[in-house]
Protein backbone atom coordinates (compact mmCIF):
# COMPACT_ATOMS: atom_id res chain seq x y z
CA UNK A 1 0.00 0.00 0.00
CA UNK A 2 2.80 2.18 0.75
CA UNK A 3 4.09 5.21 -1.82
CA UNK A 4 7.22 4.97 -3.47
CA UNK A 5 9.38 7.99 -2.00
CA UNK A 6 10.15 10.56 -5.07
CA UNK A 7 13.73 10.53 -5.76
CA UNK A 8 14.36 14.34 -5.51
CA UNK A 9 17.65 14.92 -7.83
CA UNK A 10 17.61 13.14 -10.97
CA UNK A 11 20.60 13.65 -13.79
CA UNK A 12 19.53 15.53 -17.55
CA UNK A 13 20.12 12.02 -19.46
CA UNK A 14 17.43 10.68 -16.87
CA UNK A 15 15.36 13.68 -17.46
CA UNK A 16 15.99 13.31 -21.22
CA UNK A 17 14.82 9.38 -21.47
CA UNK A 18 11.70 9.87 -19.62
CA UNK A 19 10.57 12.45 -22.05
CA UNK A 20 12.53 10.89 -25.02
CA UNK A 21 14.70 13.53 -26.26
CA UNK A 22 18.17 13.80 -27.17
CA UNK A 23 20.25 14.32 -23.86
CA UNK A 24 22.13 17.27 -25.64
CA UNK A 25 18.39 18.67 -26.30
CA UNK A 26 17.95 18.88 -22.33
CA UNK A 27 20.92 20.22 -21.85
CA UNK A 28 20.83 23.28 -24.16
CA UNK A 29 17.56 23.98 -22.52
CA UNK A 30 19.59 24.04 -19.09
CA UNK A 31 21.75 26.30 -20.82
CA UNK A 32 18.86 28.41 -21.71
CA UNK A 33 17.74 28.42 -18.07
CA UNK A 34 14.22 26.55 -18.80
CA UNK A 35 15.04 24.04 -16.63
CA UNK A 36 17.15 25.05 -13.12
CA UNK A 37 19.81 23.39 -12.88
CA UNK A 38 22.55 22.44 -9.99
CA UNK A 39 26.76 21.73 -10.56
CA UNK A 40 27.82 19.23 -8.47
CA UNK A 41 31.87 19.57 -6.80
CA UNK A 42 32.87 17.67 -9.99
CA UNK A 43 31.58 20.02 -12.36
CA UNK A 44 28.12 17.73 -13.43
CA UNK A 45 24.64 18.88 -13.94
CA UNK A 46 22.01 17.57 -11.60
CA UNK A 47 18.17 18.74 -11.66
CA UNK A 48 15.77 18.90 -8.74
CA UNK A 49 12.65 17.10 -9.54
CA UNK A 50 10.67 19.91 -8.61
CA UNK A 51 12.17 21.91 -10.65
CA UNK A 52 11.46 19.03 -13.60
CA UNK A 53 7.88 18.64 -12.57
CA UNK A 54 7.23 22.63 -12.86
CA UNK A 55 9.23 22.40 -16.58
CA UNK A 56 7.14 19.78 -17.19
CA UNK A 57 3.70 21.39 -16.51
CA UNK A 58 4.95 24.78 -18.15
CA UNK A 59 5.67 22.92 -21.39
CA UNK A 60 3.27 20.19 -21.65
CA UNK A 61 5.58 17.67 -22.98
CA UNK A 62 4.16 13.79 -22.69
CA UNK A 63 6.37 11.38 -20.16
CA UNK A 64 7.33 8.43 -22.32
CA UNK A 65 9.08 6.60 -19.30
CA UNK A 66 7.90 8.20 -15.66
CA UNK A 67 9.77 5.80 -13.43
CA UNK A 68 12.60 7.17 -14.29
CA UNK A 69 11.46 10.42 -12.41
CA UNK A 70 9.63 8.22 -9.70
CA UNK A 71 6.49 9.15 -11.02
CA UNK A 72 3.56 6.49 -11.55
CA UNK A 73 3.71 4.39 -14.56
CA UNK A 74 1.32 5.85 -16.74
CA UNK A 75 1.50 9.65 -16.00
CA UNK A 76 0.51 11.68 -18.84
CA UNK A 77 -3.61 11.19 -19.04
CA UNK A 78 -4.40 14.83 -17.42
CA UNK A 79 -6.84 15.72 -19.89
CA UNK A 80 -9.87 14.25 -17.99
CA UNK A 81 -12.25 16.38 -16.53
CA UNK A 82 -11.60 17.02 -12.91
CA UNK A 83 -15.35 15.12 -11.89
CA UNK A 84 -13.86 11.77 -13.74
CA UNK A 85 -10.55 11.89 -12.09
CA UNK A 86 -12.32 12.35 -8.62
CA UNK A 87 -14.29 9.40 -9.21
CA UNK A 88 -11.62 7.70 -10.03
CA UNK A 89 -9.58 8.53 -7.12
CA UNK A 90 -12.61 7.19 -4.74
CA UNK A 91 -12.35 3.98 -6.05
CA UNK A 92 -8.22 3.51 -5.71
CA UNK A 93 -8.31 5.21 -2.09
CA UNK A 94 -11.37 2.76 -1.12
CA UNK A 95 -9.92 -0.16 -2.56
CA UNK A 96 -6.15 1.41 -1.32
CA UNK A 97 -4.29 0.91 -4.43
CA UNK A 98 -1.75 3.36 -3.95
CA UNK A 99 -0.55 3.74 -7.36
CA UNK A 100 -3.88 4.23 -9.10
CA UNK A 101 -3.90 7.26 -6.26
CA UNK A 102 -0.63 8.26 -7.85
CA UNK A 103 -1.46 8.10 -11.07
CA UNK A 104 -4.77 10.56 -10.46
CA UNK A 105 -3.39 12.92 -8.92
CA UNK A 106 -0.06 13.23 -10.63
CA UNK A 107 -1.65 13.19 -14.39
CA UNK A 108 -3.92 15.98 -13.17
CA UNK A 109 -0.68 17.97 -11.31
CA UNK A 110 1.50 17.34 -14.86
CA UNK A 111 -0.89 18.54 -17.33
CA UNK A 112 -1.24 22.13 -15.64
CA UNK A 113 -3.77 21.92 -13.00
CA UNK A 114 -3.34 23.90 -10.10
CA UNK A 115 -2.61 22.05 -6.85
CA UNK A 116 -6.07 23.94 -5.14
CA UNK A 117 -8.21 22.58 -7.85
CA UNK A 118 -7.05 19.01 -7.31
CA UNK A 119 -7.27 19.77 -3.42
CA UNK A 120 -10.88 20.89 -4.06
CA UNK A 121 -12.61 19.11 -6.70
CA UNK A 122 -10.54 16.08 -6.61
CA UNK A 123 -9.26 14.88 -3.08
CA UNK A 124 -11.44 16.70 -1.10
CA UNK A 125 -14.84 15.58 -3.41
CA UNK A 126 -13.09 11.82 -3.37
CA UNK A 127 -12.98 11.48 0.65
CA UNK A 128 -16.33 13.49 1.14
CA UNK A 129 -17.41 10.89 -1.15
CA UNK A 130 -15.76 8.09 0.83
CA UNK A 131 -17.16 10.04 4.26
CA UNK A 132 -20.74 9.39 2.68
CA UNK A 133 -20.33 5.60 1.88
CA UNK A 134 -19.01 4.96 5.92
CA UNK A 135 -21.84 6.95 6.88
CA UNK A 136 -24.68 5.03 5.39
CA UNK A 137 -22.86 1.73 5.79
CA UNK A 138 -21.41 1.25 2.27
CA UNK A 139 -17.81 1.38 3.30
CA UNK A 140 -15.97 -0.09 6.27
CA UNK A 141 -14.06 2.66 8.81
CA UNK A 142 -10.86 0.98 7.96
CA UNK A 143 -11.35 1.67 4.51
CA UNK A 144 -12.16 5.70 5.45
CA UNK A 145 -9.04 5.72 7.62
CA UNK A 146 -6.74 3.76 5.16
CA UNK A 147 -7.76 6.54 2.10
CA UNK A 148 -7.09 8.96 4.56
CA UNK A 149 -3.49 8.03 5.03
CA UNK A 150 -2.80 7.56 1.43
CA UNK A 151 -4.12 10.85 1.13
CA UNK A 152 -1.70 12.37 3.28
CA UNK A 153 1.20 10.44 1.63
CA UNK A 154 -0.26 12.39 -2.21
CA UNK A 155 0.21 15.98 -0.85
CA UNK A 156 3.51 14.79 0.64
CA UNK A 157 4.71 13.67 -2.67
CA UNK A 158 3.03 16.61 -4.44
CA UNK A 159 4.75 18.33 -2.15
CA UNK A 160 8.35 17.06 -2.90
CA UNK A 161 7.45 18.19 -6.49
CA UNK A 162 6.59 21.78 -5.74
CA UNK A 163 9.41 24.14 -5.73
CA UNK A 164 10.26 26.28 -2.84
CA UNK A 165 13.57 28.22 -2.77
CA UNK A 166 14.34 29.80 0.45
CA UNK A 167 14.03 33.07 -0.75
CA UNK A 168 10.34 33.50 -1.05
CA UNK A 169 7.87 34.77 1.65
CA UNK A 170 7.03 32.80 4.57
CA UNK A 171 3.67 31.74 5.71
CA UNK A 172 2.98 29.31 8.56
CA UNK A 173 -0.49 27.41 9.84
CA UNK A 174 -1.90 25.35 11.01
CA UNK A 175 -4.95 23.32 13.12
CA UNK A 176 -6.36 24.99 16.52
CA UNK A 177 -6.32 22.25 19.70
CA UNK A 178 -9.43 21.15 18.70
CA UNK A 179 -8.95 19.83 15.29
CA UNK A 180 -6.76 16.73 14.63
CA UNK A 181 -7.32 16.85 10.97
CA UNK A 182 -4.07 16.73 9.35
CA UNK A 183 -5.68 16.75 5.23
CA UNK A 184 -6.61 20.47 5.27
CA UNK A 185 -3.60 22.22 6.69
CA UNK A 186 -1.14 20.36 4.48
CA UNK A 187 -3.40 20.96 1.07
CA UNK A 188 -3.06 24.45 2.33
CA UNK A 189 0.95 24.31 2.92
CA UNK A 190 0.82 23.29 -0.90
CA UNK A 191 -1.02 25.25 -2.52
CA UNK A 192 0.77 28.59 -0.67
CA UNK A 193 3.58 26.81 -2.36
CA UNK A 194 2.74 26.49 -6.17
CA UNK A 195 1.86 30.17 -5.53
CA UNK A 196 5.47 31.41 -4.41
CA UNK A 197 5.70 30.97 -0.81
CA UNK A 198 7.69 29.28 1.43
CA UNK A 199 4.68 27.37 3.56
CA UNK A 200 5.68 25.37 6.60
CA UNK A 201 2.58 23.63 8.12
CA UNK A 202 2.76 23.48 11.95
CA UNK A 203 0.37 20.34 12.17
CA UNK A 204 -2.64 19.89 14.29
CA UNK A 205 -4.13 20.28 17.18
CA UNK A 206 -2.35 23.24 18.56
CA UNK A 207 -3.38 25.52 21.36
CA UNK A 208 -3.39 29.42 20.31
CA UNK A 209 -0.49 29.96 22.39
CA UNK A 210 1.78 28.65 20.47
CA UNK A 211 0.44 29.33 17.52
CA UNK A 212 0.72 32.88 18.73
CA UNK A 213 4.59 32.13 19.96
CA UNK A 214 5.23 30.52 16.64
CA UNK A 215 4.31 34.24 14.63
CA UNK A 216 6.33 35.93 17.15
CA UNK A 217 9.22 33.71 16.48
CA UNK A 218 9.58 33.01 13.44
CA UNK A 219 7.71 36.19 12.05
CA UNK A 220 5.74 34.69 8.92
CA UNK A 221 4.46 37.48 5.88
CA UNK A 222 1.12 35.21 6.26
CA UNK A 223 -0.95 33.02 8.65
CA UNK A 224 -3.38 30.46 7.75
CA UNK A 225 -5.57 28.64 10.61
CA UNK A 226 -7.81 25.15 9.17
CA UNK A 227 -10.85 24.71 11.30
CA UNK A 228 -12.79 20.95 10.48
CA UNK A 229 -13.92 20.98 14.11
CA UNK A 230 -14.73 22.55 16.95
CA UNK A 231 -15.97 20.54 19.95
CA UNK A 232 -16.72 23.62 22.25
CA UNK A 233 -17.62 26.92 20.42
CA UNK A 234 -17.58 29.07 23.40
CA UNK A 235 -14.14 28.51 24.14
CA UNK A 236 -12.72 28.41 20.68
CA UNK A 237 -14.49 31.35 20.02
CA UNK A 238 -12.80 32.97 23.23
CA UNK A 239 -9.54 31.87 22.64
CA UNK A 240 -9.39 32.83 18.90
CA UNK A 241 -10.27 36.60 20.03
CA UNK A 242 -7.52 36.18 22.54
CA UNK A 243 -4.88 35.09 19.69
CA UNK A 244 -6.07 37.76 17.13
CA UNK A 245 -5.88 40.64 19.23
CA UNK A 246 -2.03 39.32 19.87
CA UNK A 247 -1.21 39.38 16.27
CA UNK A 248 -3.63 41.14 14.72
CA UNK A 249 -0.72 44.15 13.69
CA UNK A 250 1.98 41.23 12.61
CA UNK A 251 1.03 39.04 10.22
CA UNK A 252 -2.30 38.59 7.79
CA UNK A 253 -4.44 36.04 8.84
CA UNK A 254 -6.60 33.80 6.82
CA UNK A 255 -8.92 31.21 7.64
CA UNK A 256 -10.74 28.45 6.39
CA UNK A 257 -12.56 25.19 7.07
CA UNK A 258 -15.69 23.27 7.17
CA UNK A 259 -16.77 23.72 10.80
CA UNK A 260 -16.58 27.90 10.56
CA UNK A 261 -19.88 27.99 9.84
CA UNK A 262 -21.71 31.68 8.97
CA UNK A 263 -22.55 32.30 13.05
CA UNK A 264 -19.36 31.41 13.97
CA UNK A 265 -17.46 33.64 11.20
CA UNK A 266 -19.30 36.45 12.37
CA UNK A 267 -17.77 36.34 15.55
CA UNK A 268 -14.35 36.63 14.28
CA UNK A 269 -12.05 38.63 12.80
CA UNK A 270 -9.69 37.53 10.58
CA UNK A 271 -7.82 39.36 7.00
CA UNK A 272 -9.81 37.19 4.48
CA UNK A 273 -11.87 33.60 4.63
CA UNK A 274 -11.26 30.79 2.06
CA UNK A 275 -14.24 28.26 1.77
CA UNK A 276 -11.80 26.22 -0.53
CA UNK A 277 -8.03 26.23 -1.62
CA UNK A 278 -8.79 28.29 -4.71
CA UNK A 279 -10.21 30.88 -2.73
CA UNK A 280 -6.87 30.71 -0.85
CA UNK A 281 -4.73 30.28 -3.85
CA UNK A 282 -6.30 33.81 -5.15
CA UNK A 283 -5.29 35.22 -1.65
CA UNK A 284 -2.19 33.92 -1.76
CA UNK A 285 -1.52 34.79 -5.61
CA UNK A 286 -2.88 38.60 -4.63
CA UNK A 287 -0.88 39.07 -1.73
CA UNK A 288 2.95 38.02 -3.59
CA UNK A 289 1.34 40.68 -6.25
CA UNK A 290 0.66 43.45 -4.11
CA UNK A 291 4.26 42.37 -2.37
CA UNK A 292 6.32 42.60 -5.90
CA UNK A 293 4.17 46.30 -6.75
CA UNK A 294 5.56 47.76 -3.31
CA UNK A 295 9.16 46.56 -3.72
CA UNK A 296 8.95 48.38 -7.42
CA UNK A 297 7.58 51.46 -5.91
Amino acid sequence: MGLIVVEQRVTPKQVAQAINVSESSLKRWCDRGLVKTIRTPGGHRRLDLPDVVEFLRKSGREIVRPALLGLPSVTGGGARPLNRARHELRDALLEGEAERCRRAVFDLHLAGRSVGSICDEVMAGAMHDIGDQWACGAAEIYQERRASMLCLRLLSELGLATPAPDNLPLAVGGTPECDHYMIPTMMAEIVLRQQGWQAQSLGSRLPFATLAAAIRDVRPQLFWLSVSHIDDEERFLSDYRAFYQAIRDEVPVIVGGRALSDPIRRQMQYTAFGDNMQHLEAFARSLIAQNRSSEKT
